[in-house]
This record gives C-alpha cells, structure tokens and sequence, in this order.
C-alpha cells in the first residue's frame, strides 16, 4: 500500500514540473478555504433573486404587515416640495413635466427649466391633455405613485430624513399625471385605487413595488393581493429603475 502512494506521489510531482502547477493545486479538495460555505452559497441565491427583473418575484420579496398609524404624518416631513435634489438648476416639478411632456416649451431665461407649454399623454385616463403655466396648470399634477401618506403608513415614518426627502424627489416615485386623477386617488394604495387605463395598471403596480422594494416600506395583505392579481394578466412585467 505505502508502494502505491509513494507511486501516485511520483505521478503527481512529474504532473505538476510539467505543467507549472504545485502538488497541492493537483491535488483535489475535499473542504477547506477553497470550498464555498453553505452561507456564502445562500448568499449567492438571494443576490441572484434581487437581481431578477420579474415584479411578481419582487412583490413576493416586499414585507407584509398592517398599516401603521398616520400618527405624526405631515407633508413637511418629507422636506421642501420639489427640491433641486439633482442639483441640475432645477426643480423636480419642472424635471418630471420636461420628461413626461412632449411638444415642451421653456421661459425665457431659465435655461431651458421652467415649462411653459406641453401635451401630456396621460397614462392613468388614457387623455390627452394640453398644459400650459397659469390658473389652469392644475389640470396636470406630478403624482407620488407610492402617495406619501401611504410611504408613512408602510414604514416611511422611520426612514431618515434624507431617504425621505429622496422618495418626495425620486424620479422613480413621481409621475406627470391628470389632476383629477390624482386627487382622485389621494393617499390610497393599490387595492383601494388602481388607473382607469387598465392598459397602465401593471406598468403602475410595477412601479409602486420597485419603490417600497428601494425604500424598504411594506404592503399590507389587502394591497399585495391586487398587485398580484393585476401583474397575474401580465407574468413577464419588469420593473422600472428610475
């Protein structure tokens, strides 16, 4: 028996001179720092699962619980409405309308910012609607898709300050939207308000779930439900990152 190791040894030592290689990476392992610990490997599961863009598999990853109190909620709480946070010279108002808007024209004299006209193809209503600054500029709003009150009510009221001046501000989180729509759906989530434009619907639940995925906030049993039955006509549904 000695014989035969003594041999292998041999073998192995003419193996490794040959290819460059020492006896120990000929040598196959059983354990060791070279074999992946069973955490590292869980790990590499759920890195896999986050980076699938399916929204059904990331609703199944969002937190479900009760609603908590709107105890303490005000709007000041999320910071000045419409900071510059992209420090671009420019207000997220104004961003989100020169991104949603199209056939856009801009005041003189503030580098191209403020908007002044544009056609809106509203998303929620399936409209049509002309927007021009003044009395009636109401008729388009920037909508929050995951509304304020409810970030509160699903965790928001412990995020810092930062990260809730962030979701106010996030682009991810903010719509040009009709008006009436949109105080229409107030504070609601998507089991008590969904777009009229059934052809949006999963777009818009895709949407609400990669931000409560981004900020860490929570569905409650009622609103998990609908998104799933909505994204249920639609299984392939990706979710937007910004």
């Amino acid at each position: 028996m000695k014989q035969t190791f003594k041999f292998l040894a041999s073998c192995l030592a003419v193996l490794a001179l040959a290819s460059g290689c020492s006896v120990s990476e000929l040598t196959p392992t059983t354990g060791g720092t070279n074999a992946p610990s069973s955490s590292q490997s869980r790990t590499s599961e759920k890195q896999i699962d986050s980076n699938d863009s399916i929204a059904l598999q990331h609703l199944e990853a969002l937190t479900v619980k009760g609603k908590a109190p709107m105890t303490g909620y005000d709007r000041s709480q999320f910071g000045p409405a419409w900071k510059d946070v992209d420090r671009n010279g420019c207000d997220t108002r104004n961003d989100i309308l020169a991104r949603d808007l199209k056939l856009t024209k801009f005041k003189e004299g503030t580098k191209g910012c403020v908007v002044t006209v544009g056609l809106l193809k509203d998303p929620y209503t399936r409209q049509d609607i002309a927007f021009e600054r003044g009395p009636q500029s109401a008729k388009v709003q920037i909508d929050h898709v995951v509304a304020l009150g409810n970030v509160w009510v699903s965790g928001g009221q412990k995020l810092m300050p930062e990260q809730k001046e962030a979701i106010a501000n996030d682009p991810l989180n903010l719509l040009a939207v009709d008006g009436p729509a949109n105080m229409q759906k107030g504070d609601k989530d998507a089991s008590g308000w969904l777009p009229k434009n059934k052809d949006f619907r999963c777009s818009y639940v895709a949407r609400q779930i990669a931000v409560k995925g981004k900020y860490g906030l929570s569905v409650t049993p009622a609103e998990k439900q609908a998104m799933a039955r909505v994204l249920g006509s639609c299984p392939g549904q990706g979710v937007p990152s910004k």
